[in-house]
């Protein structure tokens, strides 16, 4: 059996057994995210989290006042502003010497709704599972 390359192995339709040496493409390896990835995936690291409530507890602040309570480096906070923004979840705006950072809404409310759509099949579950568990009390 011919070893996978790049992660991507070859396999017949029916099973585990390659079928000839044309490797089946990869699709996940250049994929262009959507918007709602780019949201998604800016939203899976705890500091962008945290850089994200900051800013909707204290609109406008500056990259370094936004920096100050992280462990890190300017290099690596601006890193994360830079995933924030292709993400479209911030703005920068440039005063003199300053850069402030503000919230830009469109985007979270795009994933909300995604999740909203989801909601009903969370919601059902939940239903089951309480009365499931209140069941197992009576």
């Amino acid at each position: 059996m011919a070893a996978p390359s790049r992660g991507c192995g070859r396999v017949s339709i029916g099973g585990l057994t390659p079928t000839s040496d044309a490797p089946i493409l990869c699709y996940m390896v250049k994929c262009h995210a959507t918007a709602l990835d780019r949201t998604f995936a800016a939203l899976v690291d705890p500091t962008r989290r945290a850089m994200l409530a900051r800013l909707g507890r204290e609109p406008g602040l500056s990259v370094s006042e936004l920096a100050r309570p992280f462990p890190l480096k300017l290099p690596a906070i601006m890193k994360h502003l830079d995933v924030l923004a292709d993400a479209g979840l911030i703005s920068r705006s440039k005063t003199g010497r300053t850069v402030s950072v503000e919230l830009t809404p469109t985007p979270m409310q795009e994933a909300m709704e995604w999740l909203q759509h989801y909601e009903r099949f969370w919601s059902k579950s939940v239903d089951r599972l309480v009365k499931l568990v209140e069941g197992d009390e009576a």
